[in-house]
């Protein structure tokens, strides 16, 4: 029978260093600490206070995390903008912040470079025109960058660049842009 260990409920500096901790070990936002802390905290008030706490002190920005975020997930993956959106919304960054930092981080990006860098790298051990020379093929490249973050119409323009047939690419026009 598994014992179930409980946590112990944290007050006071225990929990401002507990969130230091966490803090230390990667960047949150503040919806995403917030949560953390509720789970240790000893109230609900506890947690805020110390959330305001490490904002006076300039711990927690959401609007920094968010532009260090989308600019990492730019320069170190090459993603594109509609997954690093998703992901600091996930990371429970507001739509708003989150739009606005990824819009600053990608200012004067070609997307259409973005996504034939992201194929060259993630297909530089399977030869690209062989894997588009398919129809199954087509789709799962098609599928892989559109959940890189890239629009249906730059995913396009590429593929139909380096599709051996590009009318393998018609039945995805009526892709949606998200």
């Amino acid at each position: 029978m598994a014992r179930e260990r409980k946590a112990k409920l944290l007050e006071g500096e225990a929990l401002l260093e507990y969130a230091l901790k966490a803090l230390a070990a990667r960047a949150h936002s503040i919806g995403e600490l917030r949560q953390k802390l509720l789970r240790r905290a000893a109230s609900e008030e506890e947690a805020e206070r110390v959330l305001r706490r490490l904002r006076e002190l300039g711990y927690l920005d959401d609007r920094r995390f968010a532009e260090h975020y989308a600019a990492a997930r730019l320069e170190n993956e090459g993603l594109g903008r509609i997954r690093v959106v998703h992901e600091l919304r996930r990371r429970r960054v507001a739509p708003t912040v989150a739009e606005h930092a990824v819009a600053k981080a990608y200012e004067g990006t070609d997307e259409i470079r973005l996504v034939e860098d992201y194929l060259r790298r993630k297909f530089r051990k399977t030869p690209l025109e062989q894997l588009l020379a398919e129809p199954k093929g087509v789709a799962s490249v098609y599928r892989r960058l559109r959940s890189a973050g890239f629009t249906a119409s730059s995913v396009l323009a590429v593929l139909r660049r380096l599709a051996r047939d590009p009318e393998l690419l018609d039945p995805l026009e009526g892709a949606e842009e998200s």
